[in-house]
């Protein structure tokens, strides 16, 4: 396993990993089988969108922060439930085909950490297997 270690700059957005995964496939010399993503953090995401168009990941952060706001009424004494709820539906685990050294992604997709309650540094493990 690898980690990679990323560095988050506000409350809520969307870092593109997936040049970050390229480079442990090439590093570890992966030909065919399947990259693990893991994010051990109960605040923070991965997805797999839109790399294409910057403001698709624009949109997907301001309408998580409509559909779950900062400020909810919430009951966990952390103040930071919305960003539970938005990992709990964005998720923390991301599982890709690896085929002749490349990701098996779509035209257009991208490989995204998802930040809920930065800025912080985090951590997001990747396995080959």
């Amino acid at each position: 396993m690898t980690t990679i270690t990323v560095k988050t700059t506000v409350r809520s957005e969307m870092i593109d990993i997936t040049h970050d995964v390229e480079r442990l496939i090439h590093a570890d010399n992966v030909r065919n089988g399947f990259c693990y993503i893991f994010v051990p953090h109960t605040t923070a995401g991965i997805t797999i969108n839109e790399g294409a168009d910057p403001s698709v990941r624009d949109d997907i952060v301001t309408t998580l922060n409509k559909l779950i706001p900062w400020e909810g009424g919430y009951r966990h004494r952390e103040g930071n439930s919305a960003a539970h709820i938005k990992t709990t539906i964005v998720g923390s685990s991301e599982t890709i085909a690896v085929q002749d050294g490349r990701l098996q992604l779509g035209t257009w997709q991208a490989i995204f950490f998802c930040e809920f309650d930065g800025p912080r540094t985090r951590k997001v493990h990747v396995r080959f297997f």
